[in-house]
């Protein structure tokens, strides 16, 4: 600025110097077009890239997430709330219908239920003596439909099946998770879980009021 409006032989020639710097640059680029687009090209795809690995460890993550759980894992004595939290994971999993085989459900179980997603259905398969009343069913209902109930002595074992794919083997009520020693397995034979299913479809009892 100064250059341009001063009038000694420094200014003048200062002038010259960035009129000279100007079209050096001006020639500089010309020349090094082809360059400036392969470099942009490459920045381009570096970009295009680190996005396709961004989304591959996404998914990556995704499914680190989606099966953190070991496919057994035990609790000892004590560890109730450890185990409580770990089967609310469980339940959380499902997004469209929790089966839960268990003879010994009380509103304990239902207080661990009432951790599904929402328009998640809940059945569950318990003894005749379980100490579940139908006001008990309709009170969970009332808050997170649809909760039905079968009274049946077939089962021995507890399980819990989401989405009639995966089944989880429980060694204790859940509603006792943590009180004593017990481990939870989650199956990896799909023909067990198809042999469970099918038995499933045969079991007779009595189905308890849950409206």
């Amino acid at each position: 600025m100064l250059a341009s409006v001063l009038r000694s032989k420094v200014a003048v020639q200062v002038s010259i110097n960035i009129m000279r710097t100007f079209v050096e640059m001006r020639r500089f680029i010309a020349n090094n077009a082809l360059l400036f687009e392969k470099v942009s090209d490459i920045e381009l795809k570096q970009m295009e890239y680190q996005k396709t690995t961004d989304e591959k460890f996404d998914r990556v993550f995704a499914y680190i997430e989606d099966h953190a759980e070991s496919e057994q894992k035990i609790f000892f004595d004590g560890q109730i709330y450890d185990a409580f939290s770990f089967i609310a994971s469980i339940i959380q999993k499902a997004h469209k219908e929790i089966i839960l085989i268990d003879g010994y459900v009380d509103v304990d179980t239902l207080n661990l239920l009432s951790k599904k997603h929402s328009g998640v259905d809940v059945k569950i398969y318990t003894y005749a003596g379980a100490r579940l009343s139908n006001p008990d069913i309709t009170n969970f209902n009332s808050q997170y439909p649809n909760l039905t109930v079968m009274r049946t002595q077939v089962f021995h074992d507890r399980f819990i099946i989401l989405d009639n794919t995966a089944v989880y083997h429980i060694g204790a009520s859940i509603k006792d998770a943590g009180k004593k020693c017990f481990g939870i397995s989650l199956w990896q034979d799909p023909g067990m879980v198809a042999d469970l299913l099918k038995r499933l479809k045969t079991v007779r009892g009595r189905r308890d009021n849950d409206v």
